[in-house]
């Protein structure tokens, strides 16, 4: 029996074929004529620049990428120079624990609430509340650091109040992308989507770590304030088509129960969602290690710390303009499931060296394999949910990841206070690597998805 999102996709077409496929079928049928010619294969995708930025072709979509890029990396300034804080304050890896905690906590209560309502009304419109939310919370935390009264727990409670607003914001931002290109284009925009989110990583802790150390860390956080201008204003200047409204609106616990039917009846998106959920919880422990790593075990300080987080936004990068050149390419589910092993082998790798030179090396690779994991997973899941829930199916898949985050951070810094960091990374890596094992084994539907 079909599932629910290859209804939707029937629907397209009256013979059951989107545009794209029934001008493929044209393509490879017979022609009328006295003699049928055999017809060769379609030739597999190539790389060409134009496939890599397909979905810039598109008005809104080119607002976006620029403005969010420009925030994010404001967003990754403050990420660093927040973590080196807390810890330049307390000294103990536990506090980087908790703020992971803080800021992924409210994931748990909020995020499948704002999947229901980022189908409910326009995804614009929460966007730019919650932006606006996100860049108040970043002028208090620079004016408690200008005038020196910042303490820990200050960083704290306006982490838990970020992750509030981001447990909106998140599914509304990325079930946002299908308003903004058409759906074959869908999974070029998630690549391109993960280029903007990995230059920023590899520019933003770098200047953050170079901010940090020549003016402080209040400078970081008046940067990433004043980078929220550029989204907003990009949301604002969208000409949207107005979306439909449903035709009932029912309780929300009816809506949401729909979504997560849905998600444990579909073996694909299922298995993304497990592989998702491991990676977050064992597979980016070390991350929230990484200012203690750059101290205690690399020997290093802030500007350390910013090197190594853009190191592996860098590989996150390459890795990202490598999906998105390959256009309409139809091997996500061998491109995903080779990530799964290779980024946690990375991991492993980067545990059990201590030398910052060889660290760098290892974080771009484990860049390249974060980055194809997760933008492939993203669009699988996207392409595989009926428009109708999409909103809900992704503030699940988001809440597997971020919710599961914060407590591999609150894990990792506690593990850490008592055997180590480097035992701490090793043990988390182990475990992805088995769990990436279990669905190669148990699921080989994945790395047949085309």
């Amino acid at each position: 029996m079909r599932d629910r999102a290859q209804h939707e996709v029937d629907r397209a077409d009256p013979n059951g074929a989107t545009p794209a496929q029934a001008q493929h079928l044209a393509s490879v049928a017979p022609q009328p004529g006295p003699v049928a010619e055999p017809v060769m294969p379609r030739p597999a995708p190539r790389w060409s620049l134009g496939q890599t930025f397909a979905a810039l072709k598109y008005p809104n979509y080119r607002l976006w990428f620029f403005g969010q890029m420009v925030s994010l990396v404001g967003t990754w300034m403050q990420t660093t120079a927040q973590g080196y804080l807390i810890f330049e304050l307390t000294g103990s890896p536990a506090y980087l624990g908790y703020v992971g905690f803080a800021a992924g906590a409210p994931s748990w209560i909020f995020m499948l609430y704002g999947g229901v309502i980022a189908d409910r009304i326009p995804r614009r419109d929460l966007l730019v509340v919650t932006q606006t939310i996100m860049m108040s919370l970043a002028v208090i935390l620079a004016l408690l650091t200008f005038t020196g009264v910042v303490a820990p727990w200050h960083i704290i409670g306006l982490a838990f109040l970020l992750g509030v607003a981001n447990a909106f914001d998140a599914p509304a931002r990325v079930s946002f992308l299908l308003e903004l290109v058409d759906h074959e284009d869908l999974t070029n925009a998630v690549a391109l989507n993960g280029t903007m989110f990995n230059s920023a990583t590899a520019v933003g802790p770098a200047v953050a770590g170079i901010t940090y150390a020549l003016v402080g860390p209040a400078w970081c956080f008046s940067l990433n304030a004043i980078s929220f201008l550029a989204v907003i204003a990009a949301l604002v200047r969208m000409r949207l088509a107005r979306r439909p409204k449903p035709a009932q609106r029912r309780p929300a616990l009816m809506e949401l129960a729909e979504g997560l039917r849905y998600v444990a009846g579909h073996t694909l998106i299922r298995t993304v969602m497990l592989l998702a959920g491991a990676t977050a919880l064992f597979g980016l422990a070390f991350a929230t290690l990484l200012p203690a790593w750059s101290v205690e075990v690399l020997g290093g300080d802030a500007t350390t710390n910013g090197l190594l987080q853009s190191a592996r936004g860098i590989g996150a990068l390459v890795a990202a303009l490598f999906i998105a050149s390959l256009g309409r390419f139809q091997f996500k589910g061998r491109l995903l499931t080779a990530g799964s092993f290779f980024y946690p082998t990375m991991i492993l790798l980067f545990s059990l060296t201590n030398m910052t030179a060889a660290a760098l090396v290892i974080m771009v690779a484990s860049g390249w394999g974060l980055i194809s994991m997760m933008n492939l997973a993203n669009a699988l899941v996207q392409t595989h949910a009926p428009d109708n829930l999409r909103g809900r199916v992704v503030s699940i898949y988001t809440l597997t990841f971020f919710g599961l985050m914060p407590v591999g951070a609150l894990v990792a810094g506690a593990l850490a206070d008592r055997v180590g960091a480097p035992l701490t990374v090793q043990i988390g890596a182990l475990i992805a690597l088995l769990a990436a094992v279990g669905v190669y084994w148990r699921v080989p539907q994945l790395r047949r998805t085309p």
